[in-house]
């Protein structure tokens, strides 16, 4: 990817600031660069922050920039900006695809109807009007080149970091009631790849080991069929220094993705997984391409789609067979 040595650039993102992502990559470049003017906003609400990024960009010079660095949702930008990006170095954090996401991961338009073709259209010109791409992970990466065009020569991959200063190694005493308990953590968004309900499936079948404590953190809701026993707990939302107290006293953490019938869950790496290893926490996950890449000590690859080989891994973890080996 290009050197951002002596280059004066200007980050514009819709995500808001403190998103992990976009720390990330500012982070990357002040490293090089420490001229860098930041084009974004904090506010909660996203067609606020949108509006607020619009407003700037028209207000903005680009005269002083030598490098445009769009970060989430370069989408966005470009499509309405393209006449002021014209002649300057364009790299783009190609971070998610609008076609693969709103049409075969959260299944919102039909994948032969009129808008997933015009998704696919602007996933396209995005790319195409960009000297470089960031990725996430290499499987996404091969993803683009077989769907978009991506030449592979501009594609660069870029893996997501946990924010270590709240996500690190600690020890925390478990509270009394679970000292003899051993305790599976769980958090997630409860999108459709991450394959809640696999887990949820998985731990039905051992709601009655009752030496299993079991987290579940997330809007979970009357979405899918809750397994109900007092070693289950539900919790719909924690802030993050909260989440990281939970996941410390966690024994084993479920990473994911599960979902076997979302491509996209095979071609990238689940963001809690990141946290669970910057926590030096062993996890289960998919076992996928995307995953290999990075995982390997203190992580354990079940079958995904499939319940019971991740309660069997649960339980095998739980009785100390696991480690080191695969969970098939």
């Amino acid at each position: 990817m290009i050197s951002f040595k002596n280059k004066n650039i200007i980050f514009i993102t819709t995500k808001n600031l403190d998103y992990i992502r976009n720390s990330q990559e500012i982070s990357l470049i002040k490293k090089e660069c420490s001229n860098v003017f930041v084009i974004g906003s904090n506010n909660k609400n996203y067609l606020a922050r949108l509006l607020y990024v619009y407003t700037k960009l028209l207000f903005t010079s680009f005269k002083q920039f030598d490098v445009v660095f769009i970060g989430f949702a370069p989408q966005l930008i470009i499509p309405l900006f393209k006449w002021k990006l014209k002649g300057y170095t364009v790299i783009i954090d190609f971070f998610i695809s609008f076609y693969d996401t709103l049409v075969f991961d959260r299944k919102k338009f039909n994948e032969n109807g009129v808008i997933a073709k015009l998704l696919r259209k602007l996933d396209r010109a995005t790319i195409n009007f960009s000297d470089y791409v960031i990725c996430d992970t290499k499987a996404h990466g091969k993803y683009f080149i077989q769907e978009f065009g991506v030449d592979p020569e501009k594609l660069s991959v870029l893996y997501l970091e946990a924010d270590k200063t709240k996500f690190f190694p600690r020890t925390t005493s478990k509270p009394d009631v679970l000292k003899n308990k051993f305790v599976v953590l769980y958090f997630g968004s409860v999108l459709p790849l991450q394959g809640v309900d696999i887990i949820l499936s998985a731990i039905d079948l051992l709601k009655d080991e009752k030496n299993i404590y079991f987290y579940i953190i997330g809007p979970i809701g009357n979405k899918f069929n809750k397994p109900i026993s007092d070693n289950i707990e539900y919790i719909e939302w924690l802030s993050q220094e909260r989440l990281a107290e939970y996941i410390s006293i966690s024994d084993l953490c479920l990473a994911g993705h599960f979902n076997k019938d979302i491509e996209k869950a095979s071609r990238t790496i689940p963001g809690k997984a990141y946290i669970y290893h910057a926590m030096g926490k062993k996890m289960i996950l998919g076992d996928n391409e995307a995953n290999r890449e990075l995982f390997n000590n203190n992580a354990y690859y079940v079958q995904m789609g499939d319940a019971k080989a991740l309660a069997n891994a649960i339980l095998r973890e739980k009785a100390g067979e696991l480690y080191g080996r695969e969970a098939n």
